[in-house]
């Protein structure tokens, strides 16, 4: 099944209502991309920390004590029982023990899967920014002659009613 073909619309040919209607669906898109790149980039320094502690950890001594973070802001005393091994959370629930190597190679590999989709994100959202430009200003410009047009309609009805009264 074939995809539809892409139609270029000229947007000075679109009346005010359609433009400011595609203005603000540029606006709606523009805030949820916006929304996706900071999430992805929350996700992206979550793994860039993860990878740090993995780094910090094979520098611990085995049997020393250290604190168990249960949540942001609570912790419970635990001892390190190795610094080798690692089990990483990959998603829904799922867990795998790894080597600390391997742990670091995984982080890499997700970020530079995260940056490349940051990268994508980004390139849309600078596009649908540069449109909704490109839109407003067409948008501006059309009202601007609408406001002239029915300024010069009133003059002219005005001179009209003068010439007649006179």
């Amino acid at each position: 099944m074939a995809a539809d073909p892409v139609q270029a619309v000229d947007l000075a040919q679109l009346p005010i209502p359609q433009l400011y209607h595609l203005k603000t669906q540029f606006e709606d898109e523009e805030r949820v991309l916006t929304q996706s790149l900071a999430s992805l980039k929350s996700v992206q320094s979550r793994f860039l920390e993860s990878k740090e502690s993995v780094a910090k950890l094979s520098k611990k001594d085995v049997e020393k004590d250290i604190m168990v973070p249960l949540t942001s802001s609570m912790y419970v005393p635990g001892r390190l029982a190795s610094n080798s091994q690692v089990l990483i959370d990959i998603g829904t629930g799922y867990h795998v023990k790894m080597s600390a190597s391997d742990a670091n190679g995984y982080f890499d590999r997700i970020t530079e899967y995260i940056t490349k989709k940051m990268e994508v994100v980004q390139k849309n959202l600078i596009e649908k920014d540069k449109l909704r430009e490109v839109t407003s200003e067409i948008l501006q410009l059309k009202i601007q002659a609408q406001q002239s047009q029915a300024q010069q309609q009133s003059s002219q009805a005005q001179q009209q009613q003068a010439a007649t009264s006179s």
